[in-house]
C-alpha cells in the first residue's frame, strides 16, 4: 500500500539534498553541461521547478502542462537564469506542491499526466521524488546512484521493471543484484536472459543512466529499453 505522506516526508529530505548540493556551486556551473543531452545543469534545474508545478496541476485535477510546446518553453526560457534565482524558483515551486498535496484529498483517485498515462493520486508524491532523485544525479555535482536511499533504490526498480513489463519490445529478462530478483519485457514462461549487478547499476541500466556495461547477461544480449 502506498504511503503518500511518508513519500512526502522522503521527498522534503530529498529536496533539501539537491538545495544544499546546489548552492554550493557557482553561477558559471549552472551553464555547464548536466549528464542528460542537451541540457545544462541550468535546463535541469528549470525542470524540476516547472515539474513540481505541473504536479500541483495534475492534483488539483488541471492538465500537467498546457502542452509539450509549452513545456519545453518554459524550460529552456528559465534554463539561463543565474544560481540564486534558480534555487529560489525550485524551493518555493517545491513549497507549492507540498502544501497541494497537504490538502485533504481522496488518495486513491486516479489522476491523469502526460501523454494519457494515469495513475493512483497516491502515487504522485512518489513520482516527484524520483525526479528529484534522479535529477539530483544528472546534474552531476557529485551525488551518484550509490547515493539513493535504499527504500527508493528498491521501490524505483520495482517501478521500472513494472513499466516495461509486457512490452512487446523488451526481450523477457530476470534481473538480479544477488538478493533480490525483478523480471521485466514481454510475457514470457522463463526468461532465457539474466541480468546480475549491483542496485545501483540495474538501477541505471533501467532508467536510461547508464549503459550496463558493468553489468553481467547470461543467456544473450542485454536488452535494448525504450526511452523514458
Amino acid at each position: 500500500m502506498i504511503d503518500h505522506a511518508r513519500d512526502l516526508e522522503s521527498l522534503r529530505e530529498a529536496t533539501e539534498r539537491l538545495l544544499t548540493a546546489v548552492g554550493k556551486v557557482d553561477n558559471a556551473s549552472v551553464t555547464e553541461p548536466s549528464r542528460l543531452p542537451g541540457w545544462s545543469r541550468g535546463h535541469v534545474l528549470a525542470h524540476l521547478a516547472r515539474n513540481a508545478d505541473a504536479l500541483v496541476n495534475v492534483l488539483e485535477g488541471r492538465p500537467m502542462y498546457a502542452s509539450a510546446a509549452a513545456r519545453d518553453a518554459d524550460i529552456e526560457r528559465d534554463a539561463s537564469r543565474p544560481l540564486d534565482v534558480q534555487l529560489t524558483d525550485v524551493r518555493q515551486s517545491a513549497d507549492r506542491f507540498q502544501q497541494a498535496a497537504a490538502a485533504p484529498a481522496d488518495w486513491s483517485r486516479t489522476v491523469e499526466l502526460r501523454n494519457g498515462v494515469t495513475d493512483a493520486a497516491a502515487r504522485i508524491p512518489f513520482r516527484r521524488w524520483i525526479e528529484v532523485e534522479l535529477h539530483h544525479v544528472d546534474l552531476g555535482i557529485g551525488y551518484e546512484l550509490e547515493d539513493l536511499p535504499a527504500e527508493f533504490l528498491e521501490r524505483e526498480t520495482d517501478f521500472l521493471t513494472e513499466r516495461f513489463a509486457s512490452n512487446p519490445d523488451v526481450e523477457p529478462v530476470r534481473l538480479t543484484d544477488g538478493t533480490r530478483v525483478w523480471r521485466t519485457g514481454r510475457d514470457a514462461d522463463e526468461p532465457a536472459i539474466t541480468v546480475r549487478g549491483t542496485g545501483p547499476d540495474l538501477l541505471g541500466w533501467l532508467a536510461g543512466r547508464r549503459t550496463g556495461s558493468a553489468l553481467t547477461v547470461e543467456g544473450g544480449a542485454l536488452p535494448t529499453l525504450p526511452p523514458l
